[in-house]
């Protein structure tokens, strides 16, 4: 997808400064995936507490 934004330019200087000089398409495509990460691993922490498990913790470790 093609956009035009505008980016504050201290905040991708100093990205750019963090990741090693890649392109600026390359720094929002990551900050976009880590983003994209962030929020998914929100959602399964939400989820702690709300789901059932049953078995026997102890004999899945002897397990080999």
């Amino acid at each position: 997808m093609r956009t035009n934004i505008v980016i504050n330019d201290e905040l991708m200087d100093k990205a750019i400064l963090l990741t090693g000089g890649k392109s600026k398409k390359a720094i929002v495509e990551e900050a976009l995936q880590l983003l994209v990460r962030i929020k998914e691993q929100l959602k399964i922490r939400d989820l702690r507490g709300h789901l059932k498990w049953e078995g026997d913790l102890e004999q899945m470790r002897l397990d080999t």
